[in-house]
């Protein structure tokens, strides 16, 4: 694996396609941003000759040419598919964006592929190995998903393959560094006047090769003398690694007692331990050089793939039930099974409007069929629940900035399928007469708000179904029109998310939208009993108006809403009056009394009044009793109450004291922490909402990114006297 010479010089301008689930390779790309993903994509893409050596396909676009907010942004924001042919195999490449706060489609790259590829910058040394790819390498590993580590920027003068190999092997295989090995050792070329020798190929520990790229064709040859003993330690290392995860119990004895295992065995032996996740090799690639046909490891990139990672076949499809919840027999990779596919991007096109990107895990997927699109609904982030019949526009393949068409997507196969009207990332696509729903993958909970208002009137018009259209292509994000406060909030995972989210709103939907302070969801209640008379008497021709009725409030424990009780006696307030006081007092407390906040947690008590035999009414009982309880608020001590979070982070353990000691400069009480798997900490804290809006983007801060969290309402609780006091004069000043 890996040592074959070249197998196939590529299909270039046409669609890569499969006929059998056994042909084709899903593998998603991992790493940091700046750690070379995307030009590894194409290096691959120009070594399989499905681009020209200028890295173009044939209308002049280059193959990551995705999205116009990538180029203006300058970095990856969105999950990408690269479909190319190699020895007769269709490996679909995702690019997943490297940033953290695009880790919605990370994880939708993971739900489609069935191997994982950790891209590694040896330019950046440990540094380069972030939490966030830290926590990606053990979600991998919790559903067994094979990985292999490919380093790049070899050609970067502080490079240090031998050493990043070892960081590697301590990051990724904390549990057996001996199942983290290369399969290669960089060729070096002749020592620059900076004393950087550059990479020019790489050596086989396995197959004892050297292949030099330094022509721009790749040439086999063998290892000179001065190479043998560097090539032989790591070799030895690497055939003990492979033995040790090798299913044959009696290879190892064997190998001990000195037999020279053959070469057929060992390749057989690390492909079996590669797919099935037990042990990782790492690679070494660098882009083809201007004028070179292929990149520096791109041949034994692909050969690992092809090889060593595993067919649809073998990796087991999602759960799936019918869209009632009944359970269903398991799904296997079968093209002529029951459809089963899945919406794993949306994604808008100017001109052919919504193209969804589809994994089909059972059946085949055919051109202007009618599907079945069933959906689990995400109603809290703006989503609505699917069960509709759709019909299918055309199939395609996406290459850079083209659509190559399709016949059909087989079970195991990736494809891009137009004018799907309703079908939102996440939702499942089955036969109409057998519905059919996947169990979801996890998704992470946005927690950066957005507060947003229409730019102008024109942008108001189209605000919502912008918004609509927004949240649609992105389940990451949720769409809130919060009832209190009377915001629109775009919930977000990070400030790079946000500025995505308004620039497609700009540029794609033609919403321009200003951004406003966000407000948490106040509240207000009576600190001391109070008494208050409300009277409304008018008289102006006509029927007058006569209402008077005296309640009495007291605070009430938190949680207990509002209480009406009826005191009155000798019918001072006559009885279908009595419904009149009461909804006028709910309606005030739902105005406030003090700075525009709903009351709660008060038991107000109507003890007296007076009414007119002819003036009297129920409008004017209603005004009354508001009146009468704005003046008890007068005479009262009247609390702001703010919404209290239960806040809980998942933290390294040796940013554990930051993270604490940053929750109570935010007015937070750490009720609890327990030790987690992975040498971290789960605290538990109390903290006022008001203080954490921006806390997804700080706690990223303080611990490197390695920190999650997650939070949920608690109660409302007073306020501090002098934050209460500042919300009050602003609440003043914008009467």
């Amino acid at each position: 694996m890996g040592d074959k010479a070249n197998a196939h010089p590529g299909a270039a301008g046409r669609a890569a396609t499969a006929d059998h689930p056994a042909s084709v390779r899903n593998v998603v790309l991992v790493g940091h941003s700046g750690s070379g993903k995307t030009t590894l994509v194409e290096a691959l893409a120009l070594t399989a000759g499905a681009v020209n050596r200028a890295g173009r396909v044939e209308d002049g676009t280059s193959v990551s040419d995705y999205d116009d907010i990538e180029h203006r942004q300058q970095r990856s924001v969105q999950l990408s598919l690269v479909p190319v042919e190699w020895g007769g195999y269709k490996i679909n490449i995702l690019d997943t964006p490297g940033y953290a706060d695009f880790v919605g489609e990370l994880r939708a790259g993971l739900r489609a592929a069935d191997a994982a590829l950790f891209v590694v910058s040896a330019a950046e040394g440990a540094e380069g190995i972030t939490g966030a790819t830290r926590m990606v390498w053990e979600e991998c590993a919790a559903v067994g998903m094979p990985r292999a580590i490919v380093v790049t920027h070899l050609e970067a003068a502080r490079s240090d393959f031998k050493e990043i190999t070892r960081c590697c092997a301590e990051t990724f295989g904390a549990d057996d560094p001996d199942a983290v090995l290369p399969l290669y050792l960089p060729l070096h070329g002749e020592q620059g006047p900076d004393g950087h020798a550059p990479v020019t190929g790489l050596i086989g520990l396995l197959s004892q090769r050297v292949f030099d790229y330094a022509s721009g064709e790749r040439k086999e040859s063998e290892p000179g003398d001065d190479q043998l003993p560097v090539i032989q330690e790591a070799r030895d290392k690497l055939i003990e690694g492979i033995i040790a995860e090798s299913e044959d119990e009696s290879l190892m004895d064997r190998y001990l007692g000195g037999e020279d295992i053959d070469y057929k065995t060992l390749v057989d032996d690390l492909e079996r331990a590669v797919a099935r996740g037990i042990f990782h090799p790492v690679l070494a690639a660098a882009p083809a050089a201007e004028g070179a046909r292929q990149g520096i490891g791109t041949v034994e990139l692909l050969e690992l793939i092809t090889g060593g990672f595993p067919t649809p076949l073998e990796h087991p499809a999602p759960a799936v039930t019918t869209p009632g919840g009944k359970p269903r027999p398991a799904l296997s990779c079968d093209p002529e099974g029951p459809l089963a596919a899945e919406v794993v991007k949306t994604a808008s096109d100017p001109y052919v409007g919504r193209i969804s990107l589809v994994r089909v895990f059972s059946g085949t997927l055919r051109p202007d069929e009618t599907v079945h699109v069933s959906g689990h609904g995400l109603a809290d982030r703006g989503h609505e629940d699917h069960d509709v019949d759709e019909r299918v526009g055309a199939l395609s393949s996406p290459f850079g900035k083209q659509q190559r068409t399709l016949s059909q997507a087989i079970a195991g196969d990736l494809a891009c399928v137009a004018k799907l009207s309703r079908a939102e990332t996440g939702d499942t696509l089955s036969a109409k007469d057998d519905p059919l729903l996947m169990a979801p993958w996890d998704m992470p909970d946005p927690l950066l708000p957005l507060a947003i208002q229409a730019h102008s009137k024109a942008d108001e018009d189209k605000l919502s179904q912008g918004l609509s259209r927004l949240v649609a292509e992105d389940p990451t994000m949720r769409l809130q029109q919060n009832q209190d406060t009377h915001q629109v909030v775009l919930w977000c995972l990070g400030e790079a998310h946000a500025d995505v989210a308004l620039e497609r709103l700009r540029h794609r939907y033609g919403v321009q939208v200003d951004l406003v302070p966000h407000k948490v969801s106040l509240r207000e209640t009576f600190g001391t009993k109070a008494a208050g008379r409300g009277r409304h008497v008018k008289q102006s021709g006509g029927h007058g108006q006569f209402a008077i009725c005296e309640i009495e409030v007291e605070p009430l424990p938190g949680g207990s809403g509002i209480e009406f009780v009826d005191k009155v006696v000798g019918g001072a307030v006559p009885r279908q009056f009595i419904p009149s006081v009461e909804k006028g007092i709910r309606a005030q407390a739902a105005k406030g009394v003090a700075a525009g906040y709903p009351l709660i947690d008060v038991r107000v008590t109507l003890l007296d009044g007076k009414a007119h035999s002819v003036d009297s009414s129920d409008a004017a009982f209603q005004t009354a009793g508001a009146l009468a309880l704005r003046e008890a608020a007068a005479d009262a001590t009247i609390h702001l109450l703010e919404p209290v979070a239960e806040v809980q982070v998942l933290v390294g353990d040796e940013h554990v004291g930051s993270v604490m000691s940053d929750l109570s400069g935010r007015r937070g009480r750490v009720v609890g922490t327990e030790q987690a798997p992975g040498g971290r900490t789960l605290v538990r804290a109390e903290v006022p909402e008001i203080e954490i809006g921006r806390y997804a983007v700080d706690l990223r801060s303080l611990s490197q990114g390695t920190a999650r969290f997650s939070r949920s309402y608690a109660r409302h609780e007073p306020m501090p006297a002098q934050l209460s006091q500042k919300i009050r004069e602003q609440a003043q000043d914008t009467a």
